[in-house]
């Protein structure tokens, strides 16, 4: 199946810094997975403490590392304060918005209502009565992801509201395609389904590949929760 993409990674003072490489080759701002498993990994290789910092091309994000068995952690993120002005995602909206918010777009012949945030990545929401199937998520997603209205392509997710505590979400996304899971997309999903008032301030995101739980303070920062499992290590060497 191949990874989502390639961190890269380098010692800081006060933690580690990251580097993402998208799997389409270019470069990505941040990745909430990612970042968690980095800090899984930092943790156990004794290169950061429990409680560190990681820092990305769009900022620092705080992390809490917890070791739940040998291989597996329990991960805290301060992923920051969600931008949510069309400038911020960025989204070519004249006049712009702020939020975006059920805004009308025109994507493979039908007419989608999104809302669009920026978790220091671009993302875009959709909301569905029922879960996508791979043939919805391999139609809207590309054509959403390349829609000119986002300058820099972005992330989608196609979310369901199972409740006031509780979404569903599959995602498409940018530079990568159909992924089981997606950290910055679970948090844009939940700020999606508060600013549309279909859900309360903590939320369980449930993904295809694993839950995350997700908090947003009404103008504070998403603090997000997931479990890391390190399945396989190895050398990479040079011929």
């Amino acid at each position: 199946m191949g990874g989502d993409g390639v961190v890269l990674h380098s010692p800081a003072p006060d933690g580690i810094h990251f580097v993402l490489v998208n799997a389409d080759g270019l470069p990505g701002e941040i990745s909430g997975n990612g970042l968690r498993c980095l800090a899984a990994l930092a943790v156990r290789e004794g290169w950061a403490a429990a409680e560190h910092t990681v820092h990305t091309v769009v900022g620092p994000r705080s992390v809490e590392v917890e070791a739940l068995a040998s291989r597996t952690y329990r991960i805290a993120t301060d992923l920051g304060v969600p931008g949510l002005s069309s400038g911020q995602v960025p989204m070519a909206l004249d006049p712009p918005r702020e939020p975006v918010v059920g805004h009308a777009l025109e994507a493979a012949g039908r007419t989608l209502h999104v809302t669009a945030t920026s978790m220091g990545n671009p993302h875009c929401a959709i909301f569905l009565d029922e879960p996508a199937d791979d043939e919805l998520v391999t139609t809207l997603g590309p054509a959403l992801e390349r829609h000119p209205v986002f300058p820099e392509r972005t992330n989608v997710e196609f979310v369901t509201v199972t409740g006031p505590k509780e979404i569903h979400v599959r995602f498409w996304e940018r530079g990568v395609g159909p992924t089981e899971a997606s950290g910055t997309g679970s948090a844009s999903a939940v700020v999606a389904s508060i600013l549309n008032g279909r859900t309360d301030r903590d939320v369980r995101a449930v993904c295809d590949g694993g839950v995350l739980e997700v908090s947003w303070p009404e103008g504070g920062p998403i603090r997000q929760i997931g479990e890391v499992e390190l399945v396989f290590e190895g050398d990479w060497g040079h011929p």
